[in-house]
């Protein structure tokens, strides 16, 4: 029995010993590769792409960049024919500077040379008024003695009427040359001047829009349209793959989670280049919490719960590219820094 008890005891401490060092294990896999000083996530990553479409409508004339080229903001990638919009803009400005001559003439008021005539042409139907009245008196007194007809004295009546009414219209019309347009007709061309110039802005704007240019420094991932085709837009002939900011997309782990802060630098590795390491920094954490996706490569327990975050890198040589798999180590001896403008060209100096 003895011998029994002394076979059996061995073999029990070494199964003890061996679930220990198997529940070491089991907990030190738990825990992850985090060191004491630093944590350790794994992502990939994440570029921001944009669909570069005209704003005006039209046949496409002329496209200046291929699939690959890097482009910087600001370089012409595209031309539209733009010869009807430039046929409008010629014609409101003709419009533009003939509406200005008349405001101005309006401004002005008459001529002098306007109003003299005008005068001049009232003394003259005083004159033939002051004559018409003076030939009608004397018909008058003519016809009472019967010495003219009765048809002559009407004729006279009717001329000195005429020549009256006249006068009069000639009057008013030399008041308004001496007045001048009236303030209301000067305020509608005025309005309709502005309504002109106002058209004007938006058909340069139309012309401008026909020139697509790069919004941010980028690589023309894709070339969709060709020249000769219609272009909208809605219809996009470029996909621009943004080269700054560039993002490592990963989840903290929630015991880790209170160990980060953003703004909290940190170091990148890639497996394509594993002699190299990229500076950033923890820009964003997310504020939900969801289940570890399945593409995520970590020692965690899949069920627990995760963190998505967003760790900037700086790509100064250009060699990470979308869905590149990384490595973030996130020292925490450390403050998180608020501002990291300029961090990434401080970092291309210190290289």
């Amino acid at each position: 029995m003895k011998t029994i008890v002394k076979m059996i005891l061995p073999i029990l401490l070494m199964a003890a010993l061996a679930a220990f060092a198997a529940r070491k294990f089991i907990l030190e896999e738990e825990k992850g590769p985090h060191k004491a000083d630093r944590v350790t996530l794994f992502g990939n990553i994440d570029i921001r792409e944009i669909q570069l479409a005209f704003e005006s409508s039209g046949r496409i004339k002329e496209l200046k960049a291929e699939e690959g080229d890097q482009v910087k903001k600001g370089d012409l990638l595209g031309l539209l024919d733009d010869s009807a919009y430039a046929a409008q803009v010629n014609k409101l400005k003709a419009e533009i500077e003939a509406q200005q001559q008349i405001v101005a003439k309006m401004e002005s008021g008459s001529r002098p040379q306007e109003i003299e005539a005008a005068r001049a042409k009232v003394n003259a139907l005083k004159a033939k008024v002051k004559n018409a009245l003076v030939n009608f008196r004397r018909l008058k007194k003519l016809a009472r003695e019967k010495y003219v007809k009765e048809q002559s004295l009407d004729d006279a009546e009717a001329l000195f009427k005429s020549l009256k009414a006249e006068l009069n219209a000639a009057k008013q019309q030399l008041d308004l040359l001496i007045e001048g347009p009236r303030q209301e007709d000067i305020n509608a061309a005025k309005a309709l001047l502005a309504a002109k110039e106002a058209a004007l802005k938006l058909a340069e704007k139309r012309l401008h829009d026909t020139k697509l240019y790069a919004p941010e420094d980028g690589i023309i991932e894709n070339r969709i349209l060709e020249p000769g085709s219609m272009a909208f837009p809605q219809a996009p002939v470029f996909t621009l793959a943004l080269r700054q900011p560039l993002w490592v997309r990963a989840y903290i782990p929630e015991p880790d989670l209170g160990r980060l802060k953003p703004g909290m630098k940190a170091i990148i590795r890639s497996d394509t280049y594993p002699e190299k390491q990229y500076d950033g920094w923890l820009g964003y954490i997310s504020p939900v919490a969801e289940f570890t996706p399945k593409q995520v490569e970590t020692t965690q327990l899949r069920t627990k719960l995760v963190y998505q975050c967003r760790v900037f890198v700086c790509n100064h040589s250009d060699e990470l590219r979308l869905g590149m798999p990384v490595t973030v180590e996130i020292p925490l001896d450390q403050e998180p820094e608020p501002d990291h403008q300029g961090f990434c060209k401080a970092s291309k100096g210190a290289e």
